[in-house]
């Protein structure tokens, strides 16, 4: 363990630097394909999610620290076949994940295939859907790609039992098995073709052992964290903490990931780990080089997120997604983004895009319990939220009188 504790200055300053969130406005590189590509790299994979209040999670995640882009740019990484870099699979739920990291998926297609999972198992060994499995695989390889609505009527039915629902899920089964890949998305459905021809013939597919792609995955963790708890490495690489454990341990034992003492917001320092391979940038965060300098607006699904509890260690900040609650238990709103500004986490507002009027609107706006909104808070916020209404072409905000007043007044005299 190192011996001087790291300064919760410090570690907010590493957390968002690996995370790419402490660039200045205007100081991003451009918002390339390229550019792209390495974020993904970068976070491990970028979150899928249908919600569409705004623009898409998966579309939210690299305006967040890129400013304004053409998402179609990010779909042509997953889906067109000529600059494909990105697949989706399973990691943090459905994500994106870079195509270099792909073979670290093999163990987990392997799987699928050799001990279906319970949902699945019941299905699967029925004969009926045994032959549905090689129908849709048929159909697969003679027509190419195919969306699930396209078995909805197979023609003329063989049986009664018959319907999309068993040919959705042997498409759902050939993709989890990876004998097929998501070769496009139409209006946000999956369309599935055989992997031989979506998979580009440049990408590495030898098999890694379960261990390897364990260790892989959770490293690749540490590095996107920049500084957490050993459980929270587990987190973000989407495992359970039991299963993540040995191997942490094993990653301390041989000195891939470094404890050290960090300062909270509140409480004593907690034991954290930061693998080797940042420690230059630690002693970048501890001497002042890296110092967060954007206000941006999060996905409720963003990286930044995904480990437990680190969103009130180190910046005393709840994190709540209440979409699933129902509207009288809401206490921020539906979709709330949290506000970033420079190294805090300042409040939250609920969006809503209205497509038709290029609207955005407000419907809640908040500040954290002690944050005053001073002339830069309100300078910057009044600067990201330009920048994320030409992302969404809206030409007008309204903003509820719901929330922090002040805090409203002086943002909509700015904008």
């Amino acid at each position: 363990m190192t011996t001087a504790p790291v300064s919760l200055r410090a570690a907010r300053a590493l957390a968002l630097h690996t995370q790419a969130l402490d660039t200045a406005p205007g100081a991003e590189p451009p918002p390339t394909r390229d550019t792209l590509c390495a974020l993904a790299e970068r976070l491990g994979c970028i979150q899928i999610d249908t919600l569409q209040v705004v623009h898409r999670s998966q579309y939210l995640v690299p305006w967040s620290r890129l400013g304004r882009y053409n998402p179609a740019d990010l779909d042509a990484l997953a889906f067109d076949p000529a600059d494909r870099r990105l697949f989706e699979y399973w990691k943090k739920a459905a994500s994106l994940i870079p195509l270099t990291h792909y073979r670290y998926s093999l163990p987990q297609m392997r799987a699928f295939r050799e001990q279906p999972q319970s949902r699945w198992r019941a299905w699967i060994e029925r004969e009926m859907t045994r032959e549905v499995l090689a129908h849709v695989r048929e159909r697969l390889a003679a027509e190419g790609p195919l969306r699930a609505s396209d078995f909805d009527d197979d023609g003329p039915r063989r049986q009664a039992w018959w319907d999309w629902k068993p040919a959705k899920a042997a498409l759902e089964h050939l993709y989890n098995t990876g004998d097929a890949m998501i070769a496009d998305r139409v209006n946000f459905q999956r369309v599935y073709d055989l992997r031989e021809r979506v998979l580009p013939d440049w990408v590495d597919t030898t098999e890694p052992t379960v261990d390897e792609a364990r260790r892989f995955r959770l490293e690749q963790a540490a590095r996107a964290l920049g500084i957490s708890t050993p459980a929270q490495v587990g987190d973000y690489a989407y495992f359970l903490r039991g299963t993540a454990r040995p191997y942490i341990n094993a990653l301390l034992r041989e000195g891939v990931l470094v404890p050290v003492e960090a300062e909270m917001v509140s409480g004593p320092p907690v034991t954290m780990v930061v693998h080797r391979d940042n420690l230059g940038l630690l002693e970048r965060a501890r001497d002042g080089a890296l110092t967060p300098s954007r206000t941006t607006f999060l996905s409720p699904f963003d990286s930044l997120l995904w480990a437990g509890e680190r969103d009130e260690q180190l910046w005393g900040f709840n994190q709540v997604l209440e979409c699933y609650k129902r509207e009288p238990d809401r206490i921020w709103g539906y979709f709330c983004l949290p506000i970033l500004h420079r190294d805090r986490l300042v409040g939250r507002f609920d969006p809503s895009l209205d497509r038709k009027r290029s609207l955005l609107r407000i419907k809640a706006l908040h500040l954290e319990p002690g944050v005053e909104p001073d002339d830069a808070l309100v300078t910057d916020t009044a600067a990201a939220l330009r920048d994320f209404l030409a992302f969404h072409n809206a030409h007008t905000v309204e903003i509820a009188d719901k929330g922090h007043a002040e805090f409203r007044r002086r943002l909509l005299a700015r904008l």
